[in-house]
């Protein structure tokens, strides 16, 4: 495969991937009317159109109808267990599929009364009958499109306020009846109908659908064949074009596996070609779609969450984010470029790439529509309906221009690809709600940060470090979108109020935790996919991605412990604290490698090259982290450390070269 082959994922590698049933006659055209009747639903809702009022003039019977036209597809679209390969439902998820229909389209019709009347408080008795049913349907569908292990950890928290009264000190609350649980769970706004599902229907849906919209208009193509025209033929060139268009990709799928089987056909092989090894590709690949999902300006579907949290516009989350990604990208980067200049690999022959003019010339308007996108966020300020207006623009230009238009087989896979996101989302965060709904009932959610303040001791280097763990720990049982909610409402208001951090940059920092489960063993699911890509063994690339990314284990501590880096502060002190963070990152990342720039080489002496590499990794850490606050140290005493440790290794480093290059012209 070569870099000008089209990129497109056929329906049965989709199907392989999900798991998802694959559908077939009638039945497969029931999730693309479905979503067909979600997007027009969410217009009429957000531009305040009211030719459907019947369901959209009350915010709370919108939510449930969201609810109603993506929730019952869970059944149809995935098998009760593993895979299937039958293009026909089976009769009990033909039952399933009508008892969700039928419960959620009765709060649907009653969504008046439960506010009018108070059901939240005092329901009647088949109300209540009902609110069970939604409890079990939203279970089940979690199981399916989640996977068992958030389906256990939902349940359990779901059944929690029954027995809250019961349960060891720490985790004790106030206790509720079946029927009360059941009615807060289905009918109040902090359950299933709470911030997570709200978050989706107003922000999600819109940019769910840009970026379905992007992957089959060609998006992915055009950025892989510019990343490979711009990038393919320098030092490490393939690794690079990885960074490049994984980072790119991000913004359409929102999804780190997704992006591995997106650019890692491509960008793995051609790594191999010019010498990386298997394992070293597959983490590079890993690395790169990891750190996509957390580039703007889309982020996926839990910086939408996290705004929906923190009451602010998106465009701040996105905004706040540019450092830490460019950080992350950067040492990455470097690390690659230090690897590939130690080992001597170069890049592709030009005249086997791609031709920019050409590239450029079919997939401009890619690039046209991320600035239309961008300015609607950034300065209108219209983050509700600019995915729209950039969707609709996207669709326009892709029909007017000859290169990739489409015919009635891609408006078919545009709506099937996006019923699939909608429903998947859908059912989890339904799912997380049951769990914010037990700790908001019983009370947890106030008392629970006063407890994790206590068991750190009132330290807040110690609470980061808790937070930082549990949010890696809930990562590998979770989607990240599930650990980084339990996670804002159990540890985020400790740090927030307790250790007295900025807001926004503790939403950030578990995120980012939550992220790393991809490329950490034992777990390192990211990696893992691109080891099948590359041939290689699994733990192996978890390590190599572990190593390649181990600048993304530092930025969160660095941006949580000065907000300045997630652009809080004055501009003085941001540049101050970037020029310090680029400084340690490009410290870190050669001496990771074994090879840094300006320097050279720093594995000339087997016995001196571990010393210096950890004196020039240990100096980068003392430079990038902000002294004060929760740090015991000054800025002018990590100064001090990082010269004290780095400018002896750097002086070593220079003269190991130096004798070599003296030796070679003697």
């Amino acid at each position: 495969m070569t870099p000008n082959d089209p990129i497109k994922e056929t329906d049965s590698e989709a199907t392989e991937i999900s798991g998802i049933r694959p559908l077939a006659g009638a039945w497969a055209w029931l999730p693309r009317l479905a979503t067909l009747a979600l997007t027009l639903t969410t217009l009429d809702y957000l531009l305040n159109l009211g030719y459907l009022s019947i369901i959209t003039s009350v915010e709370s019977q919108f939510f449930y109808t969201v609810v109603l036209l993506m929730l019952p597809l869970v059944f149809v679209m995935w098998p009760a267990w593993g895979h299937s390969r039958r293009t026909t439902v089976p009769w009990y998820d033909v039952i399933l599929f009508l008892v969700a229909l039928g419960t959620c389209g009765y709060f649907v019709y009653n969504a008046t009364d439960i506010i009018d009347l108070g059901w939240e408080y005092a329901a009647p008795q088949n109300a209540i009958y009902m609110s069970f049913l939604l409890w079990v349907v939203v279970l089940e569908a979690t199981r399916r499109a989640g996977g068992l292990p958030i389906a256990i950890i939902v349940g359990l928290a779901s059944v929690y306020p029954i027995f809250a009264d019961v349960m060891p000190g720490p985790i004790q609350g106030f206790p509720s009846s079946w029927s009360q649980t059941a009615i807060y769970h289905a009918m109040s706004r902090e359950s299933v109908m709470g911030i997570p599902l709200q978050a989706f229907a107003n922000l999600v849906i819109g940019f769910l659908l840009f970026g379905v919209a992007l992957q089959k208009t060609g998006g992915g193509k055009f950025f892989i064949n510019l990343a490979f025209a711009l990038l393919g033929h320098v030092r490490g060139g393939p690794a690079k074009v990885s960074i490049f268009s994984s980072g790119l990709m991000g913004s359409m799928s929102g999804s780190v596996i997704t992006n591995v089987l997106t650019t890692g056909v491509l960008s793995i092989p051609a790594m191999r070609r010019v010498g990386f090894g298997k394992s070293y590709a597959a983490g590079v690949e890993a690395c790169a779609s990891t750190g996509g999902v957390l580039m703007p300006p889309v982020m996926g579907a839990t910086a939408f969450i996290m705004a929906s949290f923190l009451n602010i516009p998106y465009g701040d989350i996105a905004l706040a984010a540019v450092v830490p990604s460019v950080l992350y990208f950067l040492g990455l980067f470097i690390q690659i470029d230090a690897y590939a200049a130690r080992h001597e690999l170069e890049g592709l022959p030009r005249e086997e790439l791609p031709s920019l003019a050409q590239t450029m010339k079919e997939g401009w308007y890619f690039i046209f529509v991320f600035v239309l996108l961008i300015w609607m966020l950034f300065v209108l300020r219209q983050e509700a309906i600019a995915p729209f207006y950039a969707t609709a623009l996207l669709i326009v230009i892709n029909q007017v221009l000859p290169f990739q238009r489409w015919g009635w087989a891609e408006v078919k896979d545009f709506f099937s690809g996006a019923a699939k996101l909608f429903a998947e989302l859908i059912a989890i965060l339904c799912g997380v709600g049951l769990l914010v709904g037990a700790l908001s009932v019983t009370g947890l959610s106030g008392t629970i940060a006063n407890d994790l303040i206590y068991l750190a001791g009132g330290s807040t280097l110690v609470l980061l470090f808790m937070g930082a763990a549990t949010s890696f720990i809930l990562g590998i049982g979770m989607t990240v979108t599930a650990a980084y909610i339990f996670l804002a409402v159990a540890l985020a208001p400790a740090l927030v109020n307790g250790g007295g951090m900025n807001a926004l940059a503790v939403h950030l920092f578990i995120l980012y935790w939550g992220m790393l489960s991809y490329i950490t063993p034992p777990v390192a699911l990211g990696a893992f996919a691109a080891a099948t890509i590359a041939g290689a063994r699994p733990m192996a690339t978890g390590f190599q991605a572990m190593r390649l990314g181990s600048i993304i284990y530092f930025i969160p501590f660095l941006f949580v412990l000065n907000p300045a880096l997630i652009l809080q502060g004055s501009a003085g002190e941001i540049a101050l604290v970037f020029s310090e963070a680029v400084i340690g990152v490009v410290l870190i990342a050669g001496a990771m490698q074994g090879y840094l720039l300006g320097v050279g080489n720093l594995c000339r002496h087997a016995l001196l090259q571990w010393p210096m590499r950890l004196m020039l990794i240990l100096a980068g850490l003392a430079i990038a982290v902000p002294g004060g606050g929760a740090v015991p140290l000054s800025d002018s005493q990590l100064w001090l450390i990082s010269a004290v440790l780095g400018l002896p290794a750097l002086a070593l480093a220079f003269w190991s070269n130096r004798g070599r290059v003296v030796a070679a012209h003697g």
